[in-house]
């Protein structure tokens, strides 16, 4: 065998490799398909109405998987998706209330959907640049500020909604949870436009290239001009507005809200974003990779439901995927 030959095999097997780990996610996410496919009964899996329900389902913690995937990026971490998403849900949920606190300040009075929705908007920004502003100018470690506000939103979702479920919304802000357009869910359609824009924002951006700065080398980042505090104050109001958004669609979805709604999600928002590819070391993700991750989550969900396996064991499978996740991306790094 000459020496070209062996240079050109070797050349090809690297290819090889690196298409593999390219696009390993995606040979993972049809080979789960294929075997839930297969083993599912009565072939319940391939079924429209359940792929549907699938993409539907994971839109919620795909929200907040697209928050956490920038805060990773920047070597940070968001625990307070799930609170900031509950806080949000008690709100919004109060301000289109067909009856409520509105009826004592005068009867009959209905607000537009619009300020609903801004309003759970304004609390996940407020939470986020809250996050933002202490990691940012205080240098508390991501882990602690944000453990801190998973409490504090939960606390207020509580002292708000006085520990009670908030109900019966109208008619109209359903829509944004359980209508279509054409035959397409209209959380599918509203989660495939942050997808898009939030890829556009990460790729093509100044922000987003000095949040990939931030978690290649901060100090390189510092020394060529980035502002790091205003950076890193506009990621933690980016993930802080995806799990408003996530409060608004679950709440319109369920057509109430309760204090306690959101509590875990953020583990399965981390999940998908890790298991998409994006790097606890920092300066590596891509939105895609993060929404393949949350399509491998939701699928995990559904065909497990679907195998009927205990919910109990649910969760040590989830922790399982998330550590295995973990391995494979420290090998990567190494």
């Amino acid at each position: 065998m000459t020496v070209a030959a062996t240079t050109s095999g070797a050349a090809s097997q690297g290819r090889a490799g690196i298409f593999l780990r390219k696009y390993m996610i995606i040979f993972i996410f049809l080979g789960m398909c294929a075997l839930l496919a297969i083993f599912s009964p009565n072939n319940s899996f391939l079924k429209p109405q359940n792929l549907i329900n699938v993409v539907r389902q994971i839109t919620v913690y795909g929200f907040l998987a697209l928050g956490v995937t920038l805060a990773i990026i920047s070597t940070g971490i968001d625990l307070s998706l799930g609170s900031v998403l509950g806080f949000a849900a008690v709100v919004t949920a109060s301000l289109t209330q067909q009856l409520g606190w509105k009826e004592a300040i005068y009867p009959g009075l209905e607000l537009p959907m619009i300020v609903s929705v801004l309003a759970g908007l304004g609390v996940g920004l407020a939470m986020g640049f809250v996050n933002g502003a202490l990691i940012a100018f205080t240098r508390i470690p991501p882990f602690i500020a944000t453990l801190g506000m998973m409490q504090i939103a939960r606390g207020l979702a509580y002292v708000y909604s006085n520990g009670r479920p908030v109900s019966t919304v109208t008619q109209d802000f359903l829509v944004l949870g359980q209508g279509y357009l054409g035959p397409i869910p209209v959380p599918i359609v509203i989660f495939l436009v942050v997808v898009v824009l939030t890829h556009i924002m990460l790729g093509y951006t100044r922000f987003g290239r000095h949040v990939y700065a931030i978690g290649g080398n901060e100090t390189a980042a510092r020394v060529s001009g980035v502002n790091l505090n205003l950076t890193k104050v506009l990621i933690y109001m980016f993930s802080g507005l995806m799990a408003g958004l996530a409060g608004i669609i679950v709440t319109s979805r369920v057509g109430s809200a309760t204090p306690a709604l959101g509590m875990g999600y953020e583990l399965d928002a981390i999940a998908a974003a890790v298991i998409g590819g994006t790097s606890f070391a920092g300066g590596i993700g891509t939105v895609w990779g993060t929404v393949v991750g949350a399509l491998i989550i939701g699928v995990m969900n559904n065909g497990l439901d679907l195998l009927s396996v205990s919910p109990f064991y649910q969760l040590i499978v989830k922790g399982v995927i998330i550590i295995l996740a973990i391995i494979i991306d420290e090998r990567k790094n190494r």
